[in-house]
């Protein structure tokens, strides 16, 4: 089977860099604007790209409301609703959004999903998440955050019951001579009745055009491979080297092996936060830009939100990280980000500017190319899930001339190839 890169773009209306909305040609007032958005899907979908993705949490992005007015991260929409309204202007590409399996319920998730890909004939993904924010949780009336082994069996049971709710009503009749709107000898109601939930279904809305939309899924965990290995089907993940995502691919492939399942049909995807410029001293000049926009505050909490059970208060920015326990939130992101400051013996500022760069490559179209077609070819990536620092500069360099040179390389399919996201991504 020919293999070909695939992209999704992670879409955050002020840019995925923390600063990115301060910079001179940033659109800063993306986040909110339904218009942007749809110049943006049409740019990508000129680009051809697989999918169009909205993260999201149920909370805004922390509480220390220093750092947190000095970022884009307060307000951005909810993810269903504005894909539904992306359904209505444009036709290929993938609409894939963010919910969480620890704070809603199967039968909403699978009727909401199933109406999105019906909307959209066919075009719809679940990216399928635990939630990391613990503030979350005080929305919910939850004092803490569930343990992560805890998340995640409650996202087993729960993507479980969503797809017996995507079959349980598989045909619609509408036959006008007899009488039947529905076949009843195909009703299945899953009548579910586990360790986190009930439900009897079935689902009032007829099976989704892909049968199933797709599952997306960012764990990189042991517990959160292994859910991925039984479940997912594009996996996200943030590597720093090649090296490291080739260890990551040829693992969690193994684990897709294992859960019997076809590695070939599920799809790794390494973040790539791409900024295209004439020389690549010009393109590089355009990441010291954005780490001089990086506020000191939003720093020091940037690195402590993501690293959980520590206090940087008081700590020097350009001093060395102090030791860091084991928490309740992501553990891969905290492995990563303590590895990466011990390994490199980087200050506080600097490990911010590596988590906020650290995706970032910088340079000419074709070595931006050089690097997308080196991790492709050596097994590091089947694709990526594209962030721009800023938008929509970064989106439109990328589009005009990063994918024409990719095109030239055979590395990426010159139109779309069929008519569903599953067919798009080669899932069958």
């Amino acid at each position: 089977m020919s293999r070909f890169l695939t992209f999704g773009a992670l879409v955050q209306g002020s840019g995925g860099h923390i600063a990115g909305w301060r910079h001179p040609e940033a659109y800063s007032t993306g986040q909110l604007d339904f218009g942007f958005h749809v110049d943006l899907a049409k740019l990508l979908e000129r680009g051809r790209f697989a999918a169009f993705f909205v993260a999201d949490v149920v909370a805004i992005w922390g509480h220390q409301l220093e750092s947190l007015s000095r970022t884009g991260r307060a307000e951005f929409f909810e993810p269903l609703t504005l894909l539904s309204a992306l359904s209505t202007v444009t036709r290929d590409i993938g609409l894939v959004g963010t919910a969480t399996t620890t704070y809603n319920e199967p039968y909403h998730i699978a009727r909401k999903f199933a109406s999105l890909d019906h909307l959209s004939r066919g075009r719809a993904g679940w990216n399928v998440v635990t939630s990391v924010v613990p503030l979350e949780a005080a929305n919910f009336g939850r004092a803490e955050h569930l343990e992560h082994s805890l998340r995640y069996r409650r996202a087993a049971e729960f993507v479980d019951v969503v797809r017996a709710l995507w079959d349980s009503l598989p045909e619609v009749l509408r036959d006008k001579e007899s009488g039947r709107y529905y076949d009843p000898d195909v009703l299945a109601p899953p009548h579910h009745d586990g360790e986190h939930f009930t439900v009897r279904g079935p689902l009032n809305i007829s099976r989704p055009p892909q049968g199933h939309p797709v599952l997306f899924q960012a764990g990189s965990s042991a517990t959160g491979q292994d859910f991925a290995a039984r479940y997912g089907e594009v996996l996200f993940t943030d590597q720093p080297d090649l090296a490291s995502a080739q260890r990551f691919y040829a693992g969690v492939k193994r684990k897709v092996a294992d859960a019997g399942r076809d590695p070939d049909r599920v799809l790794v995807w390494p973040v790539l936060a791409p900024l295209v410029a004439d020389t690549e001293a010009a393109a590089r000049a355009r990441v010291r830009e954005l780490d001089e926009l990086l506020h000191d505050d939003v720093a020091r909490r940037l690195v402590q939100d993501n690293l959980g059970e520590v206090d940087l208060t008081g700590h020097d920015l350009d001093g060395p990280l102090p030791e860091v326990p084991e928490g309740n939130r992501s553990k891969s992101r905290r492995d990563l980000l303590v590895g990466l400051a011990r390994r490199e013996n980087l200050t506080i500022r600097q490990l911010a500017h590596r988590y906020t760069g650290g995706s970032i490559v910088a340079g000419t179209p074709e070595q931006v190319a050089d690097r997308l077609e080196t991790w492709f070819r050596e097994r590091g990536a089947d694709g990526f899930n594209v962030t721009f620092p800023y938008l929509p500069g970064p989106a439109v360099d990328f589009v005009e001339q990063v994918v024409p040179e990719l095109r030239r390389r055979g590395l990426v399919r010159a139109d779309y190839e069929g008519t569903t996201l599953r067919a798009n991504l080669g899932l069958g």
